[in-house]
């Protein structure tokens, strides 16, 4: 039985982890930006880039080979059947570091939610080509220039982003457009939505099952420069100022990467495919199975809770987090997604010392849930 009235203190992040304020690794390790000081006449290979990102196993050297000239002479490479040949994707082999290294984490991310699922594929977007190089020298360009205007770290993360598998063809040839803009409900203002690449769950939530019964993610690099915080329901659709170029739900904990309009295709750079079978419904995964339990954390119910926060917050703000109630009530969201907003809207440290000086107790069932 859900309790949609009542709030677990286990739902937020420690202490501990609020005042940890840096922006540490998810799963895989952030791109270092240093790739950017080759020449922009002889473009870098970007495998190495890459597998450093994925595995602190590999050496951080760069390669002395162009992108097309690595694709070519890599031997393990084999033509990808799923799409047409025209794409420029090429099939990673199992048992390659790349390959491994790759699954390793989308599977961890999938069995850590209790998801029955398995990679079938995993193919490379390599840049051949007058068009495609060219779409690799302005991500170059780009991520060189933010590096700059940053202090000498462009931020470049790897995310997911999900789709059909017209989508992705259609972003791997030409990037994103409209179409994946008004996929995302426009939650956070007009922008394409990533996830972080330790949450593949939550992008594939938006892939179909194709005819062969398989959905594909896109793992792409992004440059996220320094990024804003952007509230739920804001119209944004550019930085708010020159001192940002990108936005996150969250900047400590963050669910959703927000590439604007303006920069989804010079802050974006598709690199993989990643090709997998899952269960029917992914939705339902996402929203943390609830057991009967009784509560080992300090609880309230929500209507106590809102009256706390509004000897704290503007009226507007306690406004909308009354909206948000009433929305999950009527289940047109989810618990989840509730206890997401109400953290953009009050904030971990306000919430934390409200629950945790709330000392009534009642025999209620409520989830134990981390959303961090």
């Amino acid at each position: 039985m859900e309790h949609s009235n009542v709030v677990d203190q286990s739902l937020l992040p420690s202490t501990d982890e609020i005042s940890n304020t840096s922006d540490s690794p998810h799963g895989f390790a952030e791109t270092s930006s240093s790739y950017t000081s080759a020449s922009s006449e002889k473009l870098k290979s970007d495998d190495m880039d890459v597998e450093d990102s994925l595995s602190e196993n590999l050496s951080g050297e760069e390669p002395s080979v162009s992108d097309s000239e690595s694709a070519v002479s890599s031997c393990s490479y084999e033509q990808f059947h799923l799409f047409d040949e025209g794409l420029g994707l090429v099939k990673l082999v199992e048992g390659e570091k790349v390959y491994d290294i790759i699954k390793r984490k989308f599977m961890m991310s999938f069995e850590r939610l209790g998801v029955q699922a398995s990679v079938v594929s995993i193919h490379k977007h390599v840049y051949l080509g007058v068009k495609e190089q060219a779409r690799l020298n302005s991500f170059q360009i780009y991520a060189k220039a933010v590096e700059n205007k940053c202090g000498g770290n462009a931020n470049i993360k790897y995310s997911w982003f999900g789709g059909s598998k017209d989508d992705i063809t259609k972003i791997v040839s030409y990037g994103f457009g409209l179409h994946e803009m008004s996929q995302n409900n426009g939650l956070y203002g007009s922008g394409v939505y990533l996830t972080p690449d330790s949450s593949p769950l939550e992008s594939a939530c938006n892939s179909p099952v194709d005819k062969d019964g398989l959905r594909h993610l896109l793992l792409t690099r992004v440059i996220m420069g320094k990024s804003e915080v952007v509230p739920i329901g804001s119209e944004q659709c550019q930085p708010s100022s020159e001192e940002f170029d990108s936005g996150m739900d969250n900047l400590q904990i963050p669910t959703k990467y927000i590439v604007w309009s303006t920069h989804m295709n010079t802050h974006t750079l598709p690199e993989y495919i990643v090709s997998f079978r899952a269960p029917p419904s992914l939705a339902g995964f996402v929203r943390t199975k609830r057991q009967p339990c009784e509560p080992t954390s300090p609880w309230m119910p929500f209507p106590v809770l809102i009256s706390e926060l509004s000897k704290f917050l503007p009226p507007q703000s306690v406004s909308l987090i009354r909206k948000h109630h009433e929305a999950h009530k009527e289940r047109k969201i989810s618990r989840n997604e509730l206890i997401q907003r109400l953290r953009h809207l009050a904030g971990d440290r306000l919430l934390i010392a409200i629950i945790k000086s709330f000392r009534t107790k009642e025999s209620l069932c409520v989830t134990n849930v981390d959303l961090c």
